[in-house]
């Protein structure tokens, strides 16, 4: 284990890029093996293609473009690096601390999943803007669960 680094400073880092969390945290070897297996995703994806197209609002081009069977490997890789940046860069974390990025992940997909025909107020988001909203609500959603799962957990506990 390496150096340790600041929470908030190892998620944005991860958030601009996958793996450079841990690379901050000094876990060389899990940082460029998340960065390679990013970059690996991301060209047979044709990721920066679609986020490109989708920024400009051209997203059929954008769902046309992707290949969804690389694609739906992203979600479950980013949100990993993202939770595991974090829990490292200071060491242990609460109780089911990890649930709202698994559950986020979980949702990435699925909206990655429809997006290619899911509508939300007559618009079609595609595979960025859709999985990027399912991404919040399933962070929402995550916290949800996590907290029933604490009082859960502690309510058999005290029994």
């Amino acid at each position: 284990m390496g150096k340790r680094s600041n929470r908030s400073e190892a998620l944005l880092w991860n958030i601009v890029f996958p793996g450079f969390g841990q690379l901050l945290n000094g876990q060389i070897i899990k940082g460029i093996a998340l960065v390679i297996l990013v970059i690996i995703v991301n060209m047979k994806s044709k990721l920066n293609q679609v986020i490109f197209h989708s920024f400009n609002w051209k997203i059929e081009q954008a769902i046309l473009i992707a290949d969804y069977q690389w694609l739906m490997f992203f979600p479950c890789i980013y949100m990993y690096s993202l939770w595991d940046g974090f829990k490292d860069a200071r060491g242990e974390v609460g109780f089911l601390y990890y649930f709202p990025f698994v559950v986020s992940a979980y949702f990435i997909t699925v909206g990655l999943i429809f997006s290619s025909k899911l509508t939300v107020l007559g618009f079609l988001l595609g595979p960025v803007f859709l999985p990027l909203l399912f991404a919040i609500i399933g962070f929402i959603v995550g916290i949800g669960l996590r907290g029933v799962a604490i009082r859960m957990h502690e309510y058999y506990d005290s029994q």
